[in-house]
């Protein structure tokens, strides 16, 4: 009877220092812009790698089902997200101001322009005269196809522009308009796949204050106020995500196709090989933002009359949970 009593008391205290030793992973959720894409890699490598879990973060990756990962963030529907300078200076200066903030760049200069089949001889500005325009029927689209048309001294009203909402580049070029917007990481490494010559007017070249961080990370200035360390877990584990991703581009891509399977493989590989060398390019390390980056593009956007507010640049971003 006494050697069951001492079994039984070991057994309960075997109990009690498990439930003392195992601690349960810190739920987070990660709210994306849109779609999977390469952009996203460094997140999905963190995942499929164990670099959240090594910190102690039970991370799921979702899609936005409705409204812009700026709006959930802000609603406490996320901890994390995905979004882009232009979205935040729109949220930080409407008249009912989103408590959001920028915490790293994913990638370090602006790699978007405008597009169009070479034969459209389109190569500068000035050619979008006499041209329809594919976009999604966004204000800021308009002030940036104004103001670099009068830049080149060509005519803005000459210029005839489309909805063409969510439609891939090809599709719209083929049979619909002229030009688009892409982001030359897909849709322009897509092209130089399908052998289709494409003209590409990057907008960092025709105009500095155009050279902005699209994509960034977001969190709630609540939420990083009352969750500092979380925050630094959760950018030391990204920031060893897109490291991976710039050392390992190939590996990295087959990371993304784990849970996006739907993705093209030939496109997601070629799109990270260019990527590799966009994530950090020229800063010193992944993720780090300047203040001038962000006054030039606010002070852009508030003279084109896109915001109802000045910006003030140094609370729409910060580095401080970034790994020093």
């Amino acid at each position: 009877m006494k050697k069951k009593a001492v079994i039984i008391l070991v057994g309960l205290l075997m109990i009690g220092l498990t439930g003392c030793t195992t601690k349960q992973n810190e739920k987070i959720t990660v709210v994306l812009d849109w779609v999977p894409n390469t952009n996203h890699t460094g997140l999905y490598a963190a995942q499929e790698l164990g670099y959240f879990e090594e910190e102690g973060l039970d991370v799921e990756i979702i899609q936005p089902s409705e409204g812009g990962s700026a709006d959930l963030i802000a609603a406490g529907q996320g901890e994390f997200g995905v979004s882009y300078q232009e979205q935040v200076t729109y949220a930080r200066t409407a008249a009912n101001p989103l408590p959001i903030k920028a915490i790293a760049a994913i990638i370090q200069h602006n790699t978007s322009g405008f597009a169009s089949p070479a034969d459209r001889n389109i190569v500068s500005p000035k050619d979008f005269e006499g041209k329809k325009y594919g976009g999604w029927g966004s204000p800021m689209e308009v002030a940036t196809l104004k103001g670099l048309m009068e830049g080149a001294k060509a005519d803005f009203s000459k210029l005839e522009i489309v909805d063409v909402g969510a439609m891939d580049y090809f599709t719209a070029v083929k049979d619909h308009v002229d030009f688009t917007w892409i982001f030359y990481g897909w849709d322009g490494v897509s092209a130089e796949l399908k052998n289709e010559p494409i003209n590409f007017i990057k907008l960092q070249d025709v105009d500095k204050n155009l050279d902005y961080y699209t994509p960034v990370i977001i969190a709630n200035e609540d939420y990083l106020a009352k969750n500092p360390e979380t925050a630094e877990k959760f950018l030391r584990a990204v920031t060893k995500g897109y490291q991976y991703a710039i050392e390992n581009p190939e590996a990295a891509a087959d990371l993304i196709l784990v849970d996006n399977p739907e993705i093209d493989r030939e496109l997601a590989v070629a799109s990270q090989k260019y990527l590799a060398g966009e994530y950090q390019s020229d800063a010193e390390k992944w993720g780090i933002m300047s203040l001038d980056i962000w006054e030039n593009y606010g002070k852009w956007m508030y003279d084109q009359g896109l915001l109802e507010n000045q910006l003030n640049a140094d609370e729409a971003f910060t580095n401080e949970y970034l790994p020093q």
